[in-house]
């Protein structure tokens, strides 16, 4: 393997409201890649960033970073500068991906099924007036530009909106209004150019929000997903198509929903999706027969 006796920087932690995820995810990184022989370095990192980066003298970087300075481009164009190689998608990749309106505006131009949608401004003094617009309820409210579900609200009443509103607004500027998809919730890994068994997300509360992300026993996890074959190659497709309409590489997590009649919608990207032993992207790896330092083997084995 090219990486081996070179020093791996693993970075995570960060300031985002996801720290605490991205530090998890870090720490599994880093046990696996040292169980698998390679010259691990934990990065975490705050402000001092770059200092830590500079002293650290690494040969290539894991990113383990979630949210804003991880899945921005922040992150990846001070490591360029720098020239340190990287696993994963680049500036642009992470910059589109994580805004949503700006990545489900790609969907629509690259003929990708996503929910309608509308982007609302804090700055902007009739957000509320112009939300209730032509308003189709259910809808999701969501934050632009965070991920783990933080802010995420489902409106199914109209008297509901406000408070939707300003929870998201608390954690970004520009908030999304989209189309509520009942349906089944899936996760297609991608890794390389190849996309990895479907997993279907089955909360028992019905949200899959923070808390039935990463509370044990909150949320089942059905992989392969009961999906038919057809169904199953639609759905893959859909997600690689959504993976390099944003200029995604190395590895990512395409979130869809699938609709009664069948019909896959796409969510979101998810450049650096979580990478704990019991994360989705993991789970999906393994039903591959991949286990989890061999699916980090394989990603790192994507960086040029």
């Amino acid at each position: 393997m090219k990486w081996k006796g070179k020093k791996i920087g693993v970075i995570m932690g960060g300031f985002s409201e996801e720290r605490e995820i991205s530090l998890k995810t870090g720490n599994a990184v880093v046990e696996a890649l040292n169980e698998k022989g390679y010259e691990v370095k934990p990065v975490v990192a705050g402000r001092d960033v770059w200092e830590k980066l500079k002293e650290s003298e690494l040969d290539v970087a894991f990113i383990a970073l979630h949210g804003p300075m991880g899945e921005d481009g922040a992150i990846q164009g001070l490591l360029e500068w720098m020239g340190v190689p990287y696993a994963g998608t680049g500036i642009l990749g992470n910059a589109l991906a994580l805004n949503k309106t700006i990545s489900k505006q790609l969907f629509k131009n690259h003929d990708i099924p996503t929910p309608d949608f509308k982007p609302i401004f804090k700055k902007d003094p009739n957000a509320l007036e112009k939300t209730k617009k032509d308003l189709k309820l259910p809808v999701v409210v969501k934050p632009a530009s965070q991920g783990s579900t933080i802010g995420l609200s489902i409106v199914r009443l109209e008297e509901e909106l406000e408070e939707a509103l300003e929870l998201a607004f608390q954690y970004d500027e520009e908030i999304v209004v989209e189309d509520f998809i009942e349906g089944a919730l899936l996760a297609v890994g991608v890794v390389g150019e190849t996309t990895l068994p479907i997993v279907e997300i089955r909360p028992k509360s019905g949200l899959y929000d923070y808390e039935a992300k990463y509370t044990k026993g909150k949320t089942d996890y059905l992989v392969p997903a009961p999906l038919a074959l057809e169904q199953q190659k639609l759905c893959k497709s859909i997600a690689l198509n959504a993976h390099n309409a944003l200029r995604c590489r190395g590895f990512s997590r395409v979130d869809l929903i699938i609709n009664s009649e069948g019909n896959p919608t796409v969510l979101e990207v998810n450049t650096i999706p979580g990478l704990t032993e019991t994360s989705l992207l993991p789970m999906a790896a393994k039903q591959a027969g991949m286990e989890f330092g061999d699916l980090l083997e394989t990603i790192l084995e994507t960086v040029n």
